[in-house]
């Protein structure tokens, strides 16, 4: 009768050890993919999108675009970076998070609200070395297939090479907003 509880006390003391060796770190690939089936992943349906933008007035300058999520459902976590995409009508190119960026995960509350910025090299219009942007998309990490779409006005972007590059274009990630 003994040999019951000694090895259920093993068990339990091998199961704490095991899970006392993580280091609560987040890796790359847990930074760019939240848990969706524990319900913590922020969701684009439950949230509120709100675009604000300085737009680049000239060809070569640099203009922002900020989109502020206001969470309108249950609490959630983001973890990782948005993934946006600027659609032209030569095709779609991805923006890379800022150079040196380093996504920490936030957790909002009921009512939290965070914003992330993508921040852009005005092209010229009508130039080889410009990207005719009509349409903006971002994800939210842990929630690839829920996209939202922005229409873009803010003018044609840069080109990174200059003649069929992607996007001089970053994103940034999400930042706290409020208290």
């Amino acid at each position: 009768m003994r040999t019951l509880p000694l090895t259920l006390a093993a068990a339990l003391a091998a199961t704490l050890m095991l899970t006392a060796c993580d280091d609560g770190k987040t890796g790359d690939d847990d930074a760019k993919n939240a848990d969706p089936a524990n319900g913590s992943a922020c969701a684009i349906g439950d949230l509120g999108v709100e675009v604000g933008a300085g737009a680049a007035p000239a060809a070569g300058d640099t203009g922002n675009v900020t989109v502020t999520l206001t969470n309108q459902g249950a609490q959630c976590t983001l973890k990782g970076f948005p993934s946006v995409d600027l659609a032209a009508e030569d095709g779609t190119t991805s923006v890379s998070p800022e150079e040196g960026a380093k996504a920490q995960p936030l957790t909002l509350g009921k009512g939290g609200t965070t914003s992330f910025t993508i921040t852009y090299v005005r092209g010229e219009a009508g130039s080889a070395k410009s990207l005719a942007v009509r349409k903006a998309s971002f994800t939210l990490p842990g929630a690839p297939e829920d996209a939202h779409d922005l229409t873009w006005s803010y003018g044609e972007v840069a080109r990174r090479d200059g003649s069929g590059g992607g996007a001089q274009a970053s994103v940034s990630g999400f930042e706290s907003s409020g208290d």
